[in-house]
Order: C-alpha cells, then structure tokens, then sequence
C-alpha cells in the first residue's frame, strides 16, 4: 500500500513538533538545570500517580488478573504513595532522585575505571601502549571520586548534558522531518477513489 503525500507531509509535521519540543527542553536544560531536574522529577511523579491509578482500577474494574493479585495490588498502591509523595514535596524528592542516581553514576564510573586499569596490566603484552587504557581508568576514577564528593553539581552536570544531547536529537529530528516533508511533496498524489 502506497503511504500518500499528504500522509508523508502529516508525518513530517508531527517529526518537526517533536523536534522543536526536543530543541527547546534542551535549551531549558542548558539554561536552567536545577529548575529541569525539579520538573523531570515532578512528571515523574505524575506518571507514577497515573501508573498507580489505572493499574488498581484495572484490578477492580478492568479484570486485569496476573495471577498475584496482592503483589499488584501493593506494587499499584505504593506507585501511587510514592507519586504523591514526590508532586507533595518535590524538591525532597529531586534531592533524594538525583542523589541516588548521581551516587550510582559514581560508584559505576570508579568500579570502571579500576576494572580498565587492572585488565591493561594484566594484559599488557597484548597491548603495542597501555598508557591511554591507563589513563582513561584514571580519569573514570577521578571522574567517579568527584561526582561522589560533590552530587548536586554531578546532578546538574548530568541534566546540562542531557540537554545538550536533546538539543543535538531535537535537531536531527528536525532534518529528518524537513527531509520527510521535502519527499511528501515529491510522491505523487494519491489516485481519487
């Protein structure tokens, strides 16, 4: 079945709104990271909220059977209890998010970087210089030590990153959608029925 212009063309609106939307939560992030870690953590919230709600109505009145119903019925409850929690006092919550992950990134990045170093020497004479390996495993160590040492500015150096990369996503998006729309105009019209 041949997809007509006018769909092609519909499809490449839809990719440019998301593109824009991409490039300007990038810029958001870039600008104003403590305020976008705050609003990411409170959608969070609301789609646990969400998550909570229609999964207790599906066990109730949506005949949605697991086979564990308490183990559904406790997992609904406590997305709901934790997503009130987080729109009920968000910035305890961004705090507590961003701590936790900034400290999983940490010890990810350590944990890394010792593994790199101790394979190299072990390794070495399978390596022609393992000087960049070596280094490389420093630097996630030093990397891991400072994000452990100071996780509000790992945080907001994550969501910045994070930004940057949406902007550069949001961007494609946008020559996709522009190339799309260019190839809608292109087809041939769909034949009258």
């Amino acid at each position: 079945m041949a997809v007509s212009a006018d769909t092609r063309q519909r499809w490449a609106w839809i990719t440019g709104i998301r593109g824009v939307l991409m490039v300007i939560a990038g810029i958001y992030a870039v600008i104003a990271p403590a305020a976008a870690l705050t609003v990411l953590v409170i959608v969070g919230g609301a789609l646990l909220i969400v998550d909570g709600v229609l999964g207790l109505w599906s066990l109730t009145f949506g005949g949605a059977k697991t086979g564990n119903f308490w183990f559904d019925v406790i997992r609904n409850a406590l997305a709901l209890l934790l997503g009130i929690l987080i729109i009920v006092s968000p910035m305890i919550a961004t705090l507590l998010t961003a701590t936790l992950l900034i400290y999983f990134f940490a010890f990810q990045a350590i944990i890394v970087g010792v593994m790199e170093i101790v394979v190299v020497v072990r390794e070495r004479e399978s390596y022609a210089r393992i000087w960049p390996v070596v280094l490389s495993g420093v630097l996630y160590i030093l990397f891991g030590l400072a994000i452990l040492f100071w996780p509000v500015i790992g945080a907001l150096t994550m969501v910045v990153v994070g930004g940057i990369l949406a902007i550069i996503f949001g961007v494609a998006l946008l020559g996709l959608a522009w190339r799309m729309y260019q190839r809608g105009k292109e087809a041939p019209a769909a034949p009258a029925a």
